[in-house]
């Protein structure tokens, strides 16, 4: 079963897995959404099964995994991929944009961790794969519940990990970078960061002024692709001992070596020193350092 299956990294998993696997494919997506399966050519039949699921929905999400065990008897593989992104400092953001930025990456996915769980447990097999990200091992400016929600994802399955393995159950953390896509276009903006990238006398108007363009070149210019990280997910659940964490892209790869052999300290300064136009940040229009 993927979630989010109807657009990006969720719409590739489907189709890799549906070229070079036999697995029966459970694609959800919401309600609003699911005209988009047939607009990419993919439909109902022997091994597709497509339902309509608002992660956050208690009564959704026990619906369809209500209907897969009396099927199947039980989830072999969950690939928990839906996920939202606000861009905002952490002065931006109110407490229901930061609910529903946890809402969806990181309380949806457990929730239907717990929920197929007990049928995992009792054919003593499983896979429980969650689409993570660099954002969920080091934080970005103005990403900051974004990464919380990631960290909270990666910090749940890390214990998680360790509690299903007499089981039989492999966890497993995807990371992807920056993959080469429209996804940035996508980002969700609250109301008082969108005035303030709008507005140059803002305080924190340089900070989005400066990492929306990078973010967006990056995206614009990276080798990985949504095919790319597919691809690793299929082997990743194909492996018989999947690890923990599994970077996806090369930049998370190289991230994830810096932090292992930078002091940290050093880490922070150079990550910084190294952001866009930071030298700019924290002055008004026109004035400079000193």
């Amino acid at each position: 079963m993927i979630t989010g299956a109807s657009v990006g990294l969720g719409l590739a998993i489907a189709r890799e897995l549906l070229a070079n696997t036999q697995f029966h494919l459970i694609l959800t997506a919401r309600a609003q959404s699911m005209a988009r399966f047939a607009e990419q050519g993919l439909v109902e039949g022997p091994r597709v099964w497509l339902r309509a699921l608002e992660v956050t929905s208690a009564q959704e999400r026990e619906a369809v995994i209500a209907e897969i065990e009396q099927r199947f008897g039980a989830l072999d593989v969950l690939i928990n991929n839906a996920g939202i992104a606000y861009r905002c400092v952490v002065e931006h953001v109110d407490s229901d944009e930061r609910q529903a930025q946890m809402d969806v990456n990181f309380l949806a996915p457990m929730e239907l961790i717990r929920r197929v769980l007990p049928a995992m447990r009792a054919q003593r097999s499983g896979r429980i794969l969650s689409i993570s990200s660099v954002g969920g091992m080091m934080a970005m400016p103005t990403m900051a519940v974004y990464s919380a929600s990631k960290f909270a994802l990666e910090g749940s399955c890390e214990a998680l990990w360790y509690e299903v393995r007499p089981w039989s159950i492999h966890v497993t953390l995807v990371q992807p970078g920056f993959i080469h896509s429209d996804g940035f276009t996508k980002v969700r903006m609250t109301r008082e960061s969108q005035f303030s990238a709008q507005h140059e006398e803002d305080p924190y108007h340089e900070h989005y002024a400066s990492m929306e363009p990078f973010i967006g070149r990056v995206m614009q210019h990276t080798p990985a692709t949504p095919e790319s990280v597919a691809r690793t997910v299929r082997r990743t659940i194909c492996r018989r001992r999947p690890p923990l964490r599994v970077t996806a892209t090369w930049d998370a790869l190289f991230f994830s070596l810096l932090r292992r052999f930078m002091p940290r300290t050093l880490y922070h300064r150079f990550l910084y020193w190294k952001l866009p136009n930071v030298k700019k940040w924290g002055w008004p229009p026109g004035g400079s350092p000193g």
